[in-house]
């Protein structure tokens, strides 16, 4: 590598959870550099969670998350003549990049009037372990399972 690593940007906790881990996901779910808009629909999400389950909205929040992360996946190499799909475990970052990006673009294909509204079905779909986002992760670690004989050829 000829270039130094570029430093790593320090990402302040946001206002009412005080947590990095939510402003790293109402980042994700910003667009057009809106991010009061962000934390608005982010904000009413976790209120019609804490709604629904009666529980901690965070807490609920941090296991959907965790139940849409994906440990492996597969990366394609050419090897011959022949693409291979080998299965690669992911680093730390990339997991839970993915996972909010799965959360956030299932919640956002989803049929209900809000984003907010969007964002919480999605979130409570996750946490029990069913749902779109929750569904994309088990065909990833199907697909890894399934090629786990190339696994051999590490990239």
């Amino acid at each position: 590598m000829r270039k130094a690593k570029p430093k790593k940007r320090i990402i302040l906790p946001d206002p009412k959870y005080n947590d990095v881990l939510v402003t790293k996901f109402v980042n994700n779910l910003m667009l057009e550099g809106k991010k009061n808009l962000a934390y608005s629909i982010f904000y009413e999400a976790m209120e019609i969670v804490g709604k629904r389950t009666n529980e901690d909205s965070l807490e609920v929040w941090k296991k959907a998350l965790a139940n849409v992360t994906p440990a492996v996946e597969v990366r394609s190499r050419r090897i011959g003549g022949a693409t291979f799909q080998i299965p690669t475990e992911i680093r730390p970052n990339r997991k839970m990049s993915i996972g909010m990006k799965n959360l956030i673009n299932f919640s956002r294909r989803r049929h209900e009037k809000s984003m907010g509204q969007k964002l919480a079905g999605e979130i409570l779909a996750a946490y029990k372990e069913e749902g779109a986002a929750f569904k994309r992760k088990e065909d990833i670690h199907r697909m890894a399972e399934a090629n786990k004989a190339f696994s051999h050829f590490r990239i």
